[in-house]
């Protein structure tokens, strides 16, 4: 059971758009979005022609991020072509579809002169006669592998050979659409990160957690409850596990949800979480302690753990350099980590607009050795990465270990690597402000 009651944290929750509004940002930002980043990209890996297909609730990830904010999904099939008719020219967007999609792609099929959708790309293409046709499929990125098997054979079918030959992978196009942040999206994370960090504080709290009453599941359920409440979204179920010096060490398998457990004095909490707001997302992990009855400080073992994970999470971002793989960050932050003798484990991942978002994979909690594929895609500039990492470090007072787990959202500029809305150095406690 939650028993709740209004601190001040709710008065300061910082602001969150109307829908309309949000809608008319989203709108903005794809317009700039289209006219800006494509074009680089498509010359960046000598593109000159993108297809991209979906029907209706089976969209390809990436043209689902390209729809006007008012539509929820793709409109019987929909087709988007861009066009790059070189000597630096603007790119030419076309929707072979029965409507324009929104103010971004002209409707260039009407289907009493062609009644065949299929034939009518074929004719766009024909008609610009593209070195590279780029579609969306993909052995290492789920998320440019969008295009299914029956739209594939369908384009390819309906191509003269001279052009069938000419189809590659948008893998690189599609991860860079995915990953790459326009200045604008840069400048709102910090808000986006700060409604987060704010659910994140008060859900960690005398708020909404009393000692001997409360469980994990209780909390859980809360934030899920207190997103809604903000007309916010959740891309994944928040978790909250305990550690606590009697119980056995964590394992550091993350396979399995944990167990619902009451929350009680002395407890070290961790909580995951994560809000879609503006096509973007978050994901935040932060600990706080429940101080035992006449304790109104935390454990000094607890609190210097927690500065080797801050420690950890400098030496990972160090290591972030533009052209570097995933595995070569991994690499080199796991040496400089075993030298210093922080017993690390590193599983970071891109993010924006998909939780576990497309780019460089930076090891995962069962691969730190290195991941095949994702973890061999480089690093570019005006990414978002979520710096989530574990320091195992012993607590003299428990005659333990511990886990030090961290997740905080960072850009990458090409140059530095900042985060969004700052980190945690300093574990929540439970009541906030004791009273010694």
């Amino acid at each position: 059971m939650v028993l709740c009651f209004q601190l001040d944290v709710t008065a300061q929750q910082a602001h969150i758009l109307s829908q309309r509004s949000q809608s008319e940002i989203i709108d903005q930002w794809l317009g700039d979005r289209l006219d800006t980043i494509v074009p680089d990209l498509m010359r960046r890996e000598k593109i000159d022609m993108w297809v991209l297909v979906a029907r209706e609730y089976n969209e390809d990830p990436v043209l689902l991020t390209m729809l006007p904010s008012t539509w929820h999904a793709a409109r019987r099939r929909t087709i988007l072509v861009f066009f790059d008719p070189g000597n630096d020219q603007p790119l030419e967007r076309l929707a072979v579809a029965r409507y324009s999609v929104g103010r971004f792609f002209s409707s260039a099929w009407n289907p009493d002169e062609e009644p065949n959708q299929w034939q009518r790309l074929a004719d766009i293409i024909a008609e610009r006669n593209p070195s590279r046709i780029a579609l969306n499929y993909s052995d290492h990125f789920g998320l440019a592998d969008g295009i299914a098997y029956t739209d594939f054979t369908q384009l390819r079918d309906h191509l003269a050979p001279q052009y069938a030959n000419r189809i590659v992978s948008a893998e690189n196009l599609a991860i860079g659409w995915l990953e790459t942040r326009s200045q604008a999206e840069i400048n709102t994370y910090r808000q986006i990160n700060r409604i987060a960090h704010q659910i994140v504080e008060e859900g960690l709290s005398e708020n909404v957690i009393t000692p001997g009453v409360t469980t994990t599941a209780d909390v859980q359920w809360w934030y899920r409850e207190r997103i809604k409440e903000l007309k916010l979204d959740e891309w994944f179920h928040p978790s909250v596990s305990i550690q606590r010096s009697e119980a056995a060490e964590h394992t550091g398998d993350f396979s399995g949800p944990a167990a619902s457990d009451v929350i009680q004095p002395g407890d070290l909490l961790h909580m995951d979480f994560g809000i879609t707001y503006l096509r973007l997302n978050t994901d935040t992990q932060r600990m706080a302690y429940v101080l035992r009855p006449g304790e109104t400080e935390i454990p000094k073992g607890l609190v210097d753990a927690l500065k080797v994970g801050n420690r950890l999470q400098d030496i990972l971002t160090g290591e972030f350099k533009t052209g570097r793989t995933g595995n070569e960050i991994l690499l080199g932050a796991l040496n400089t980590a075993s030298a210093e003798g922080i017993k690390a484990t590193i599983y970071t991942h891109p993010i924006g607009f998909h939780g576990h978002a497309a780019g460089p994979t930076i090891g995962l909690w069962d691969q730190q050795g290195g991941v095949p594929g994702q973890g061999d895609y480089p690093l570019y500039p005006n990414t978002a990465h979520s710096i989530e990492l574990n320091a195992e470090v012993f607590i003299p007072e428990w005659n333990r270990s511990v886990r030090i787990m961290l997740e905080e959202d960072a850009i990458f500029d090409g140059t530095k690597t900042w985060y969004t809305d700052g980190r945690m150095t300093e574990l929540y406690t439970i009541p906030r402000n004791p009273k010694k």
